[in-house]
């Protein structure tokens, strides 16, 4: 299982997207004023890198899957670019689009539907290899499909081979997706929430599967889930997202243990683990080993519902819910903030430096210590 040990900033990423953004226009007739479109990604970047799983968490509708489909290259993004081994991809045409997809495969979330019924598993596996040009005749493909079903833990092979999917299991249909992906051998794996549609009691084996996979086969893994104990259990690295922007990235075991963006904060408080929290009114205690615990927000301000991403709110989006949202919080979008260790964040509670430089600091001259400071919210760093 995964240790969760940060990957090396050192460390060439296999795949990575830079600046992304992704608008859908509406179809809609309108005789007034420009045409509307739905802004569902907003200048997000993110890094994988080999061997190592970076997960990405938010609630329903902030645009994790709409990330993981421009890296599939099933959506072309509106602005912004992705880099496959520091090469920038260009994917125009159906054999550049092919060669791409050969190293980034992707595992969507309902393995029934991924799945075509009308076929057995053999084809669904077989595709891939002759695709791919990795099985050369009948019986080397037999073999590869044989080994993939067991490197799945589909076992004895021989009794699925020739099953359709709607004679699997929820578990068993996912282990053939996974299968499927793998057929191409990729070195980018892109898991859509692999495990919600589930049973919970098959949950943990497939994450265990995908971390035995992760090792030994060198893949780089994006996580998607809404699940942040799935989170800090199987990635090294977590990232947060809201309404299309990403707010806080770093160590899982920093960013779900020492949450510093106040959306981070709501997250884990709807979702309390009673070894970790106090109540979500406390103020924040040392709990006798020398370590803080987290003190949650109260309950946000204003909606509780994610802003409409047609005319989304400017600024940091999380302003309207967020209850430290300041007037600059509303004018524009906070500069990254390094804490240290590898977490940093988009938040104007930290940093005085960004408060304090340009329009900014005409208009406000910085931030008082008591507002940074106050429901425990401050920078922290990972010696702390």
């Amino acid at each position: 299982m995964s240790t969760n040990t940060a990957p090396s900033t050192n460390e060439t990423p296999v795949l990575e997207a830079l600046h992304l953004r992704k608008e859908f226009p509406l179809h809609t007739i309108k005789l007034f004023g420009p045409p509307q479109a739905i802004h569902a990604v907003e200048d997000a970047s993110l890094a994988l890198r080999p061997g190592h799983a970076t997960a990405l968490v938010g609630e329903s509708g902030s645009g994790k899957t709409t990330v993981a489909r421009l890296l599939a290259r099933l959506y072309a993004p509106t602005a912004g670019s992705i880099r496959y081994r520091e090469e920038i991809v260009r994917t125009r045409g159906e054999a550049a689009l092919r060669s791409y997809r050969r190293h980034v495969q992707m595992v969507f979330q309902d393995p029934f539907s991924s799945l075509n019924p009308m076929h057995m598993v053999r084809y669904h596996l077989s595709r891939p290899l002759r695709i791919y040009g990795h099985a050369h005749g009948a019986a080397e493909e037999t073999r590869l499909i044989m080994s993939l079903l067991e490197r799945v833990n589909l076992t004895p092979a021989e009794q699925f081979v020739s099953k359709f999917p709607h004679q699997l299991s929820g578990g068993q249909r996912q282990r053939v997706a996974i299968a499927r992906a793998l057929a191409a051998r990729p070195s980018v794996l892109l898991a859509d929430e692999p495990v919600s549609m589930l049973d919970v009691s098959i949950r943990l084996d497939i994450l265990n599967l995908l971390a035995r996979l992760k090792e030994e086969e060198n893949l780089a893994l994006l996580f998607i889930t809404h699940d942040l104990a799935s989170a800090r259990y199987f990635a090294e690295e977590t990232q947060v997202m809201y309404a299309g922007q990403m707010v806080e990235g770093g160590p899982s075991e920093e960013v779900i243990q020492r949450p510093q963006h106040p959306y981070t904060q709501l997250l884990l408080s709807a979702a309390p683990d009673p070894d970790r929290f106090g109540s979500v009114d406390q103020h924040q205690q040392d709990d006798g080993k020398g370590s803080p615990r987290i003190q949650m927000i109260l309950p946000a301000s204003g909606s509780g519902e994610l802003p409409s991403l047609i005319t989304p709110p400017g600024g940091c989006r999380f302003h309207p819910r967020c209850p430290h949202a300041m007037p600059v919080c509303r004018q524009q979008f906070p500069p990254r903030t390094e804490l240290g260790g590898g977490h940093w964040i988009h938040c104007f509670l930290y940093g005085a430096e960004n408060a304090q430089s340009g329009e900014v600091k005409g208009k406000f001259g910085g931030w008082p210590q008591e507002v940074r400071l106050q429901r425990g919210v401050r920078p922290r760093r990972m010696n702390e």
